[in-house]
């Protein structure tokens, strides 16, 4: 699949777009916002930031085995969006029926819901090349992450609507809403479509797309950079997803410790999720723009000196006992930094990337996103088992050292991504020299 000059479509784009906006509707509201309070509720307030980082490390550590085997089967598929459609029912059902039965049963539920989520996002992404060119490609997909955050206010938005104390009518919701704006991407963005189709649902189809995912990794020289931004980047995925998870837990807890209510700490955790929503609304078009201009690469280096400040004063809040009001600080440069992150690294990848291979790259993609998932809320919970439940530590301290793993978590991932370019490859070039050797 090359990137020839062609037209595509408005309607396209903008159906491209919407998706992206419905896909956050669930990840703020299931995942940021109501599953973690939902959790609260149903477990002890001290056990809480643990339960939930398990469940969430279960339901991500699924995604990792996963992830590279659907990329590699979708670049066999004739088309890549059957598979965006069926991951999309799957979440949306799943969510539905969160919080209508036993705990369990909604912890099992939320695995699969986030399952459809996350395997969606990454057959979403791969459609990148369907609807943006070279030239306009860090435009359109800063316009996707920024205009997508709208999603988060929609989520956000839904518990002001119909309170927060009846979980389950907010999870039904957010399932609804999911689908309806995901509609347009499903009838509008058209695929060029593989001219190569081969069979996917078969053993020997499964074991060869792994035994390819392995000659990748272990390629090079083929793929300059590859290896080593996979890692860089589950470094800065592990700090971020897990911060976007724990921020209302954490938001929750500063609020008590000002001598504020539960109820009250809730309530002030969705205006400072609101505070970052809209800072990475304007964040991911604006960064979108600088992509273009300065490419990916420098894009993102700036952006995660600007997670090494903003964790470094969220930490502080915790262990400093500051107001609350600093966490507004905190929430709009996250925001920004968050939409820059996603209209930076999204691009990044695809100049890692030869263009017959996009579905099972980005499948690697995914693979260290759901990896990073998985080892964040994993060691979230066990730096605040280990302060709170065994040191007995106030939660607020014990989330704050948390935090601290986090930024270390960032400064790695600078070091490790600075060798690697943004340059664009020669992929023809460097597939004859890889025969020659």
């Amino acid at each position: 699949m090359t990137d020839s000059p062609r037209a595509i479509p408005r309607r396209s784009v903008v159906s491209w777009i919407l998706y992206d906006m419905a896909n956050v509707i669930f990840s703020m509201g299931v995942i940021s916002l109501y599953f973690s309070l939902y959790v609260r509720e149903q477990a002890d307030a001290s056990k809480a930031d643990s339960t939930y980082g398990a469940i969430t490390a279960v339901a991500m550590g699924l995604m990792f085995l996963l992830s590279p085997l659907l990329g590699a089967m979708t670049d066999r598929a004739r088309k890549r969006m059957p598979f965006l459609v069926w991951a999309t029912l799957v979440s949306c059902a799943a969510t539905a029926l969160l919080a209508r039965g036993p705990f369990w049963v909604s912890a099992i539920l939320f695995v699969i819901a986030n399952g459809g989520y996350q395997a969606g996002v990454q057959f979403y992404d791969s459609l990148l090349p369907e609807v943006s060119t070279d030239e306009n490609r860090g435009r359109i997909n800063g316009l996707s992450v920024g205009l997508g955050y709208l999603g988060s206010y929609i989520a956000v938005g839904l518990g002001f609507v119909f309170g927060t104390k009846d979980k389950a009518i907010l999870f039904t919701a957010i399932a609804a809403l999911f689908l309806l704006i995901a509609l347009p991407c499903f009838l509008f963005v058209h695929e060029r479509g593989n001219p190569n189709p081969r069979p996917i649902f078969r053993a020997s189809a499964i074991a060869e797309s792994l035994q390819e995912t392995w000659r990748t990794l272990r390629a090079g020289k083929r793929f300059p950079g590859l290896l080593r931004f996979l890692i860089g980047r589950a470094f800065y995925t592990d700090a971020i997803n897990t911060v976007i998870s724990f921020m209302s837990l954490y938001t929750v807890n500063v609020a008590i410790s000002t001598g504020l209510s539960a109820a009250d700490g809730e309530k002030r955790a969705q205006f400072v999720l609101m505070s970052a929503i809209t800072a990475a609304i304007l964040g991911g078009v604006a960064w979108g723009f600088v992509v273009d201009r300065i490419g990916p690469k420098k894009t993102l280096t700036i952006i995660l000196g600007c997670w090494t400040g903003t964790f470094t004063v969220a930490a502080c809040v915790g262990f400093l006992h500051l107001p609350i009001g600093w966490l507004y600080l905190v929430a709009c440069v996250a925001g920004i930094s968050l939409g820059g992150t996603w209209a930076s690294d999204r691009p990044y990848m695809l100049r890692l990337t030869p263009p017959d291979r996009v579905g099972e790259f980005y499948g690697l993609y995914g693979m260290v996103g759901r990896f990073s998932a998985v080892t964040g809320p994993a060691l979230w919970g066990l730096t605040t088992y280990i302060t709170v439940e065994r040191m007995g530590m106030p939660a607020l301290t014990g989330q704050a050292f948390a935090i601290v793993t986090l930024l270390a978590m960032v400064l790695v991932s600078i070091v490790i991504l600075r060798p690697v370019t943004d340059e664009k490859r020669d992929w023809a070039a460097l597939e004859a020299a890889a025969q020659g050797t």
